[in-house]
């Protein structure tokens, strides 16, 4: 028999002996009974808690919910870039809670770190709040109320949700709809937000004194640290043949720390095992806030009764959050149990992987669609090209070869609306065009100076008895989100100025004057204010669509005063943001499984010493999963339908992984653990004592 193991059957047969010895009586605060919630056997300090996490929320997904676009069109970096950032910023926010762990467990206690740091810090809050909040709200029920602290959990993960939703809905409309110096206003979408955080600070301070607030038990983080790193030194010093083996590689740490702390670290490691696959959903599930609102920011947000902001879109996974875990909890979890299925957290977890697979798949279906309904772009040695004919009769264009050879030759109306343009080849990056004008009976020759890669609009009007062109290159940059573009043509033989409703007035000169592009709200323009130096009128621009670029060439041959011609320069994409519902069901689903589900198996199976460091390892999970985001996002260089294939492929390949390794997961029973742990004797202080000493006091 391992003399080691002996050893230990020893102490743990002749430990009553030395009952005549009283050990220290601990102060339990625990046994306080708290205030109850109208009569139940919820705490009523748990109502502060959630209330509090509520703002928190709120302040952190309002903030991150414009991030994306406040990158993309504010600091006007690419989409690669701001993805990278996003997902930069939300690994960070999920590596702090380690370090909050650290200081809730081992010196503050988890009350004084959650309103001290967490909240006065914001720039660190995250990492303050996450680990302690939740197995802070768990600490305030009895062991006897196991079932309410489960329901808890899911009422905990409601309220973040509930301040998810209001906040991704309002944050986008503070940050769209209101102007600040002309543009949107960041300012105002960040600063309600942080306001949201002092309500949370003030709601969370006045439950102060019905919170059951467990002291801290040394410094944990240290000490699981210490003992594991002394278990693998001290089995590497000791790899004799001679040596009699041990039953856990932990055991290894017996000579210098206390069983207790060497049972809860195998009950730690254990879980941190299984956490190993879990960063690839959190992968997949933060990349709403980046590649699906970038995708959003493609398609048509107009849904007939209201008109989506692209960030909005977000909203929806926290209010289906709200549908789907009492849909999940009262009526499917309970008929697969009618029908005699173990459905265990584990088997949850990996369902809900699944269903995130499906999510990215879907979202790689809607990608391809946009792509085939988008407008084609000119490769290289190549220009889009279309004909705008502004004169009184028919013109026939025709475009020349090196040996006046016709290359292309097409008959445009007065007026003719052309809304597809030509593909012309060229023959280097950068070229002259000739064209041979048509009109009645002259016959016109001009060239035009083309680069590869733009969109042209040839624009022919009449120069008195005669007939000339002009090239104008059409807007090649995407329209800032939510945005419409509109430039003029002014036919009037004066400088004409008109107010679209922004803080400055565009100008656009006489005699067949172009003015540069101008971005404007979506919606209805019935009568623009406009105005020359001898009078003043308006136009009727109509409906200006999200994501579309207007030509309006303002002409004065009705009797009724000047008007405007209008027609789509570049159309914008067809594609409903409809179409995103699919992915957002599945993935909130595999969330609901997911998290909320892995949220209180963490507290269920930590240790009662370990319960803010095992909160923290889950949301460290989360960091690494953001970290696979950014480099995919900055390495991949795939397309981003190939690149939401690739997330699904591998997060069905870690499915698999994880639902092998939670096949062998034997889960510990939290009413087992607390006997167990209520029948300790407490550690004695100190190092251990050696075997010999323990010999000679038995």
């Amino acid at each position: 028999m391992n003399p080691f193991q002996q050893n230990e059957s020893k102490e743990t047969l002749f430990s009553p002996v030395s009952t005549e010895e009283t050990p220290p009586q601990l102060s339990n605060p625990l046994k306080k009974t708290p205030p109850k919630i109208c009569g139940s056997n919820y705490p009523l300090s748990i109502a502060f808690i959630v209330v509090n996490e509520f703002c928190e929320r709120f302040s952190y997904y309002g903030m991150k919910a414009v991030l994306t676009l406040y990158f993309l069109y504010y600091l006007h970096w690419n989409e690669d870039t701001s993805t990278s950032v996003y997902h930069a910023f939300s690994s960070l926010c999920y590596f702090t809670p380690i370090l909050g762990a650290a200081i809730a467990d081992s010196w503050l206690g988890k009350f004084k770190v959650l309103s001290l740091i967490g909240l006065s810090l914001i720039a660190l809050g995250t990492g303050g709040i996450k680990p302690c909040v939740a197995a802070f709200g768990g600490d305030q029920f009895e062991e006897k109320h196991a079932e309410e602290r489960t329901r808890y959990f899911s009422g905990f993960y409601l309220a973040i949700n509930a301040g998810s939703l209001i906040s991704t809905f309002i944050t986008p409309m503070l940050r769209g709809d209101v102007q600040c110096f002309g543009e949107d206003c960041y300012a105002l979408a960040f600063g309600v937000p942080g306001l949201l955080m002092v309500i949370a600070l003030v709601v969370f301070v006045m439950g102060s004194k019905m919170y059951r607030k467990p002291p801290p038990e040394g410094n944990i983080v240290a000490g699981v640290a210490k003992c594991i790193w002394f278990a693998i030194s001290n089995r590497f010093k000791n790899r004799s043949e001679d040596i009699p083996k041990r039953q856990h590689w932990l055991d290894w740490a017996a000579e210098k720390y206390p069983e207790q702390l060497i049972t809860d670290v195998k009950r730690l490691t254990r879980v941190l095992f299984l956490y190993i696959p879990l960063p690839m959903f959190w992968a997949l599930l933060d990349q709403q806030g980046s590649r699906w609102t970038l995708q959003a920011t493609k398609m048509n947000r107009n849904l007939g009764f209201f008109v989506l902001q692209p960030d909005q879109m977000q909203v929806l996974n926290p209010l289906l959050v709200l549908i789907f875990i009492p849909l999940f909890d009262l009526v499917i979890y309970r008929l697969i149990s009618k029908c005699g299925i173990n459905f265990s957290s584990l088997r949850k977890m990996a369902v809900g992987m699944i269903l995130a697979c499906l999510a990215f798949a879907a979202a790689a279906a809607v990608e391809i669609k946009i792509n085939e309904m988008a407008p084609s772009q000119p490769g290289p040695q190549e220009i889009f090209l279309q004909v705008l004919n502004l004169a009184d009769d028919e013109v026939k264009v025709t475009v020349l070869g090196n040996e006046n050879n016709s290359l292309w030759v097409e008959s445009i109306k007065s007026f003719q609306k052309t809304p597809n343009y030509s593909k012309m080849h060229l023959k280097t990056k950068s070229q002259n065009f000739s064209f041979r004008l048509n009109y009645h009976n002259l016959s016109v020759y001009t060239e035009h100076f083309v680069e590869e890669r733009n969109w042209y609009s040839l624009i022919i009007h009449e120069d008195g008895k005669n007939i000339s062109s002009m090239m104008v290159k059409v807007m090649e940059n995407e329209i800032a989100n939510g945005m419409s573009a509109v430039r003029f043509i002014n036919t009037l033989h004066e400088n004409v100025n008109i107010s679209l409703g922004t803080d400055s007035s565009l100008n656009v000169g006489e005699n067949y004057g172009v003015s540069a592009y101008r971005t404007v709200q979506r919606g209805e323009y019935p009568a623009v204010h406009c105005k020359t130096e001898h009078k003043d009128f308006s136009l009727n621009l109509g409906l200006l669509d999200i994501g579309t670029s207007y030509l309006f060439v303002i002409t004065n041959n009705t009797k009724h005063g000047p008007q405007a011609w209008k027609m789509e320069d570049k159309p914008a994409n067809k594609v409903s943001i409809a179409w995103q519902l699919p992915q957002y069901a599945l993935v909130t689903a595999g969330e609901v499984m997911f998290s909320v589900t892995g949220l209180e198996f963490s507290y269920s199976q930590a240790p009662s010493s370990m319960k803010s460091v095992l909160q923290a390892a889950w949301l460290l999970t989360v960091a690494f999963g953001n970290i696979i985001v950014l480099v995919v996002a900055q390495f991949s260089g795939l397309v981003q339908w190939a690149e939401f294939i690739l997330f699904s492929c591998l997060l069905l390949v870690v499915c698999l992984i994880f639902s092998i390794m939670g096949y062998y997961y034997i889960p510990i029973n939290p009413d087992d653990i607390q006997k167990l742990e209520d029948k300790q004797i407490p550690p004695i202080q100190g190092n251990m004592i050696s075997l010999e000493t323990k010999k000679t006091k038995l």
